[in-house]
Parts: structure tokens; C-alpha cells; sequence
């Protein structure tokens, strides 16, 4: 079985982040590519990371109304990532037709709240429930909508998996237990989301940033 490590290579640099691919290609379970490197890489740079050999988890995030999201999916085809994302905040409507325009063999995951936020936050823009409950109420929808699952904090995944027995969670935020929270607020061990119920691990920074990926990657997959 492959590892449930992946590794988030946030970086627009596309020389960086194949180096940092190769480095850990063997300890690790797949490569995430967000935002910044698929605008300052698109197509092409995905298609250069595939080389290496390892899954895509391509984690754009969409959310839009659920005909442009269709389109934008139906777009990446020919890339086959293993792993889309979309917000799971778009709606009922928005999941199912990403779902239905997305390859075959690509999961679809639902951000249920991002990392960074709190309840605070959450208040700030007009969501009175507290984290807790807004991801669970957000996996019962992604769940209904028919996708593959979810990306929640590892303070979540326990109770978003009593509400979908077979989903697929992936669980970023992963930090080690000596490592730097960084601007995450709601952060757990990649053992302790593992055993709450985690599929997938995100590690970016602990291994991206670290003086040598490789012994980084592995020190973390010795903990799983």
C-alpha cells in the first residue's frame, strides 16, 4: 500500500518543486499542487510533475457557480489528477456537477473550512456555528452531493467520518510534534490524524523547508 503522505509543494518555482519531488518521491504517497504553482505553471507544469512519477492531488479549490466549476473541471481533463478540490461552501448543485464532469478515475474532495480559519473567523463573515459543526454539517452535504469526500482539520475528521463511514478524508495542517504551526490554527499530528480517521495526509513546510526533504518525508512516515 502506498504511503498517505503528500507532500504540498506550494511554490511557483517549477525547478524547486520537481527537485524537491525527486528528493522525496520514495517516502511519500503523492505530490499536492496548489494555486500558486499551477498559475505560474498551468498545464505544462502539471504535466512535467506527473513525470515524476508520483499521484496529483490537484488542489485548486474551486468555487463558483456550478456551471462555470463544470467547465473549469471539464477543463483539466487530459491531466487526470488523482485528487480536485472544490469548496464544499458552493452548494449541493456546485459538488454534483463537478463530480459528474471530473475523470473517472479523479476523487473529488469538498474544503470544508480552511486551516488557517478559527471560530472567530467564522463569526467575522456570518457563520454563527463553531468549527465543529460547520465541517460536520458541510461533510453531510458534500456526502449527499455524491462526491468522494472531504478535506477537514484532524480535529474534525473523527466526527465527519461518524457522519460518512466510507468517506475519504484528507487531513492538511499535518504538522510533526516538534514542528512550527506556522499561520495554521487548528493543527494535530500526522499520527494522531491518521488514527482519528485521516485517507491522506498534507505535509508541505515540515519537509518543504526542512534542511534535508528526504530525512524529513522519512521521519514522518516512520511515525505512521
Amino acid at each position: 500500500m502506498s504511503s498517505p503522505l503528500y507532500v504540498a509543494l506550494d511554490t511557483p518555482d517549477l525547478a524547486r518543486a520537481k527537485s524537491i519531488a525527486a528528493r522525496v518521491r520514495n517516502h511519500v504517497g503523492g505530490i499536492k499542487l496548489g494555486l500558486e504553482f499551477f498559475m505560474a505553471n498551468g498545464r505544462a507544469g502539471v504535466r512535467e510533475m506527473a513525470d515524476v512519477g508520483l499521484p496529483i492531488f490537484l488542489d485548486l479549490k474551486f468555487h463558483d457557480i456550478p456551471n462555470t466549476v463544470a467547465k473549469a473541471v471539464q477543463a483539466l481533463r487530459g491531466l487526470e489528477p488523482a485528487i480536485l478540490t472544490v469548496h464544499a461552501a458552493g452548494g449541493r448543485a456546485m459538488m454534483e456537477d463537478a463530480k459528474a464532469a471530473a475523470p473517472e478515475g479523479t476523487k473529488v474532495v469538498a474544503v470544508t473550512m480552511l486551516t488557517s480559519l478559527d471560530a472567530s473567523d467564522l463569526a467575522s463573515i456570518g457563520v454563527g456555528s463553531d468549527p465543529h459543526d460547520q465541517v460536520v454539517r458541510l461533510a453531510e452535504l458534500a456526502r449527499e452531493s455524491g462526491i468522494d469526500g472531504i478535506v477537514c482539520s484532524g480535529e474534525e475528521v473523527a466526527a465527519a467520518r461518524k457522519v460518512w463511514r466510507d468517506g475519504f478524508f484528507v487531513v492538511p495542517g499535518v504538522r510533526p510534534a516538534n514542528g512550527s504551526a506556522g499561520d495554521q490554527k487548528r493543527v494535530v499530528t500526522p499520527r494522531a490524524a491518521l488514527d482519528a480517521g485521516a485517507s491522506i495526509l498534507v505535509v508541505g513546510r515540515p519537509i518543504t523547508l526542512a534542511e534535508d526533504p528526504d530525512m524529513a518525508a522519512r521521519a514522518i512516515e516512520a511515525t505512521l
